[in-house]
């Protein structure tokens, strides 16, 4: 039998008011991978992964994780969101007991040493970190829980090239160390080829392509305009073509990059 995914949907789809945030999405994600969602503003992100992580029902479908109904363990899973939350008039170490007293499964040693090693002050008041601070203190909270999969919605989005390195290095690690799955989205193409070897593209509240990262990069090719009869037309050009096929097709002219690929998905349906 194959393994349980880390995510299943079903065509899952969630409405708000008039609109379809999310319609029609079907995945297996597999578990113990780092997987990166990219897509546009307003593409469904979000609104993905609120339903893992259960702090939203669906409108349509079915969505599973780890074999369970999103919110029903939610120990499970560890979720920072984008503005990386934390309360402001609690110093760090209060953040730490908060975490203790909330989750059965809490990590003390993890968060201390974390903590320690990033050169937290304990006494300090969150308010007062740095963006970059902040977002490894939600991070820190996270993993401490230590969850089977952790759910990050764009935690870098607002951090200088520096914080942003050095958050998702430190992510890297921890997900190595204990072999977490990851669902990690970001609008930077450069971090998921850094972090990720899972992609799914949301466009328009659809998935458009989703896959392991080198088979894709593997089953895309560029060709001469215009392409063969019968081929995948992912996005057309004035000079080259990118199409999906298992082999190169005739008229291939080079090689597909991770941006290039993600970029074509969104360009054919801007």
């Amino acid at each position: 039998m194959s393994p349980t995914p880390l995510l299943r949907a079903r065509d899952l789809g969630r409405k708000f008011r008039r609109r379809w945030a999310l319609s029609g999405c079907h995945l297996d994600v597999p578990a113990g991978r780092i997987t990166g969602l990219v897509g546009p503003n307003g593409a469904g992100k979000t609104t993905l992964l609120s339903l893992a992580a259960g702090l939203l029902t669906p409108t349509s479908g079915t969505i599973e994780v780890c074999g369970g109904r999103p919110g029903s363990r939610p120990a499970d899973v560890g979720f920072v969101a984008q503005n990386t939350p934390v309360y402001g008039r609690l110093t760090v170490a209060e953040h730490l007991e908060l975490g203790a007293r909330l989750n059965a499964g809490w990590d003390m040693a993890l968060a201390t040493e974390r903590i320690a090693r990033l050169g937290l002050r304990p006494g300090q008041r969150a308010g007062s970190l740095s963006g970059g601070g902040r977002a490894q203190l939600a991070l820190t909270l996270a993993l401490a829980k230590r969850p089977r999969v952790l759910i990050l919605d764009e935690p870098v989005a607002s951090l200088d090239p520096l914080a942003r390195h050095d958050f998702l290095r430190e992510l890297k690690d921890a997900t190595e160390r204990w072999d977490l799955s990851v669902l990690h989205s970001s609008h930077l193409v450069s971090d998921v080829e850094l972090l990720c070897d899972y992609l799914i593209v949301l466009v328009a509240s659809r998935v458009r392509v989703a896959g392991d990262v080198r088979e894709l990069l593997a089953t895309h090719h560029l060709v001469e305009s215009p392409a063969p009869a019968g081929a995948h037309v992912v996005s057309a050009g004035p000079g080259t073509t990118l199409v999906r096929a298992d082999a190169p097709p005739p008229g291939t002219v080079g090689t597909v990059g991770l941006e290039q690929l993600v970029l074509a998905y969104l360009e054919a349906h801007r």
